[in-house]
């Protein structure tokens, strides 16, 4: 069989219909036709070949065995069109949210259920073709999971916004008391999302910072007791004015130069930064510092299926605040316009684009 596909060619190349073929799946694999899929900040950087490392470096796909042409597209819900012959957990006709950050299969990371960690990546909508497409393949039936009882243009975001914000909030709040300030920087798609998921898990003192007003506006709503507007390069000392004294956690959804520096900053003894955010630059950190005030800085890339089950679980049992959520057209022109959209800052929450959905602002 074969798809449509929405791909880029080269390095900042534009989006272009292709045709790709899908084998016939065998043993565990599963293939679905896409009803639902996001569009993430991280298919910018994709899209672009790499991700910036500050003083003029890039970090290139390519020399991690990662090549165009790509179809991007890794938050996808879909129907199941055909399975292998060892499927017994899906049938033909399900609906399905898939796990992207495959991995090899075989190290003792994937073998111990953390494919993020994996040498060898195979990630649908990287490595492999993901889902601005009308058909994706999953190599193995366990990527697939049942998201019964939630709504599957929320549910698509799980595969990635959510799996990163829950991983990233468990990071904060381990071992932290729930009136402990915790500061999330970068109140956009992924940040909304880490606010909303601080709070469903039970925590009371969640500080929002960004350059957006509206922002602001949205993260108050989806659970944040406090918020910074960021108007210069260092917001260290406005954040700590914000809050009355330093922050127990920091997570960065930015991960700029500027901001991982300020969060650092702001930082109280035994103080734990997180960084996420892949805008990119450097961090300079005094050792001295890091020591007497028994700092961590932590990098948190995606979550693991288990994380994926778990935010889920918070969805369907009606904890989590549902974030804002742009509905659009799966076709060439959408995926080339959202992913301007991203570039630019102009989206509120996140896009997901369906093969026939008309563009429209969706609350859940």
């Amino acid at each position: 069989m074969s798809t449509k596909a929405y791909a880029v060619l080269e390095a900042n190349g534009p989006i272009t219909t292709i045709e790709v073929d899908v084998p016939p799946p065998t043993g565990r694999a599963v293939v679905l036709e896409v009803t639902h899929v996001g569009v993430c900040h991280t298919d910018t950087h994709l899209r672009e070949g790499g991700y910036n490392l500050g003083n003029g470096n890039l970090l290139r796909l390519a020399d991690r065995g990662i090549n165009f042409p790509m179809t991007m597209g890794h938050e996808v819900v879909g129907r199941v069109v055909a399975v292998g012959e060892e499927v017994v957990g899906c049938a033909i006709g399900d609906l399905r949210l898939v796990y992207p950050w495959i991995g090899c299969g075989e190290c003792i990371h994937c073998l111990a259920g953390h494919d993020p960690l994996c040498a060898r990546q195979a990630s649908i909508g990287v490595a492999r073709p993901g889902g601005y497409a009308e058909l994706v393949s999953v190599p193995d039936e366990k990527y697939v999971v049942d998201f019964d009882g939630v709504e599957p243009a929320l549910a698509a975001t799980l595969a990635c916004s959510g799996v990163t914000a829950y991983s990233a909030t468990s990071k904060a709040l381990d071992a932290r008391e729930p009136t402990d300030p915790i500061v999330v920087v970068g109140a956009g798609g992924v940040g909304l999302m880490a606010i909303a998921t601080l709070n469903a898990r039970g925590h009371r003192n969640i500080v929002a910072v960004d350059v957006n007003p509206a922002n602001l506006e949205t993260a108050r709503e989806l659970g944040a007791t406090t918020s910074v507007l960021a108007t210069g390069e260092d917001s260290a000392e406005a954040i700590l004015a914000a809050i009355g004294g330093p922050a127990s956690g920091v997570i960065d959804f930015v991960g700029s130069s500027s901001t991982a520096n300020s969060g650092l900053d702001v930082l109280g003894k035994g103080g734990r930064l997180i960084l996420v955010g892949l805008f990119g630059g450097e961090l300079k950190a005094p050792t001295v510092v890091m020591t007497i005030k028994m700092l961590s800085v932590m990098g948190s890339f995606l979550g693991d299926l288990q994380d994926m089950r778990e935010m889920l679980a918070l969805a369907r049992g009606g904890q989590l605040p549902s974030i804002p959520i742009q509905r659009g057209v799966l076709d060439r022109e959408s995926v080339e316009g959202s992913l301007s959209q991203l570039v630019t800052g102009g989206v509120r929450g996140r896009i997901v684009l369906s093969p026939s959905t008309a563009s429209t602002i969706v609350e859940h």
